[in-house]
């Protein structure tokens, strides 16, 4: 539970920094640019509000001993939602992310619960999926909403964790910083972590064949998931 515990006391300070930093923001700020491609400040924060709430509903779920998909009506219901939620002004964002984090607070069991080894919906995986994956949705869509959060604000136990979980986007024999293989990725811990998340890291990331620089190989696809 060592994991699991720190990742939802990192989640919800993400989610604490983001709430703040959007308290500080114009009435329009949802209107501005994301990092996401097509998407609004307000269609982040939209999807965090809401994956906030699938999450909470999978852990609510969990307790009871039943399962749930995450999302009414699947991916188109959860489409629809983002675009119903993303024009919303910055104070009725604030009043969103807040019951959500309220939401959340109040459905996750306790350490050491069995609940948390029962069966979600959610990747087909237990609830511990689900706090991780609450995790790296706070963390990231942090730094996509472009409210002054980068992703220096990751710690080092998120960034193992994003290595570990975002490795299988590498292509066949390419491997991190600690392989042996044909072509090594280099740069700092936290950089290869952003650059696998697809985010633009602080520092450089390259890759090497026999100690010569080459090209950074073409990321796969993020693991298959809802989101």
């Amino acid at each position: 539970m060592t994991t699991v515990t720190h990742a939802l006391a990192d989640a919800d300070a993400a989610l604490g920094t983001l709430v703040d930093a959007v308290r500080a923001l114009p009435a329009d700020a949802g209107s501005g640019p994301s990092l996401l491609p097509g998407w609004t400040r307000g269609h982040v924060l939209s999807h965090v509000t809401n994956v906030g709430h699938a999450m909470a509903r999978q852990a609510e779920h969990a307790g009871r001993g039943t399962t749930i998909e995450p999302y009414d009506g699947g991916r188109a219901g959860r489409d629809a939602a983002i675009e119903a939620g993303a024009g919303r002004t910055a104070t009725q964002h604030v009043a969103a992310l807040e019951a959500a984090r309220a939401r959340l607070a109040a459905s996750w069991p306790a350490p050491g619960a069995p609940a948390w080894s029962a069966p979600v919906a959610y990747r087909d995986g237990v609830l511990t999926d689900v706090a991780l994956a609450w995790w790296r949705e706070a963390r990231i869509h942090a730094v996509d909403a472009v409210v002054g959060i980068d992703v220096d604000a990751w710690d080092d136990a998120f960034c193992a964790h994003l290595r570990s979980f975002l490795a299988e986007r590498l292509p066949d024999g390419v491997r991190l910083p600690d392989g042996a293989d044909a072509v090594e990725l280099e740069g700092a811990p936290r950089d290869v972590a952003a650059w696998l998340a697809g985010r633009t890291p602080a520092g450089p990331v390259t890759a090497r064949r026999h100690g010569v620089d080459v090209a950074l190989p073409e990321l796969g696809p993020w693991p298959s998931s809802t989101r």
